[in-house]
């Protein structure tokens, strides 16, 4: 499998995660437990910034933005299109093409595409146990979101 097919699949993976993440913080009740929430929205602005430093327009939200399960669900919806449109016209020369940007510590730095789009996979799958973690310790059953069980489940193509 070419490596644009592997990152798509990857993207398939990460939208399907972040819904069911999502689903899991609903199941919660009417408040989501802990810090849950606010991971979960984590995650999201998280990948509109990057995916912003990319394409070299402004973010659209903060990296910790405050939101609602309904808007965090709305975002997850969003970027789950963005991602699939974007990587559907990705070609191996854009995956090689440096971004320019300045981290959150206002260090400027230069990093390829490729190495974006794994890090905002890799980064997404950090907090999102973070967010299981929260959930269990709530009580609650955490989504299991583990990428071997969205493959055995046949949730990525």
């Amino acid at each position: 499998m070419e490596f644009l097919a592997r990152l798509r699949r990857l993207f398939s993976y990460d939208a399907w995660a972040n819904r069911e993440t999502l689903e899991s913080l609903e199941a919660a009740g009417d408040t989501p437990p802990g810090r849950a929430l606010r991971l979960a929205a984590h995650v999201l602005g998280t990948e509109w910034l990057w995916r912003s430093r990319i394409r070299g327009e402004p973010r659209p939200m903060a990296v910790w933005p405050e939101l609602s399960l309904p808007e965090c669900a709305r975002e997850a919806a969003k970027l789950s299109e963005a991602w699939r449109t974007d990587l559907s016209a990705a070609t191996p020369e854009e995956l090689a093409r440096p971004v320019a940007y300045v981290n959150s510590k206002g260090e400027p730095w230069e990093s390829s595409v490729e190495d974006i789009l794994i890090h905002v996979v890799l980064h997404s799958a950090y907090h999102r146990g973070q967010v299981a973690a929260e959930v269990r310790a709530s009580g609650f059953e955490p989504a299991y979101t583990d990428y071997i069980h969205a493959v055995r489940q046949k949730q990525v193509p």
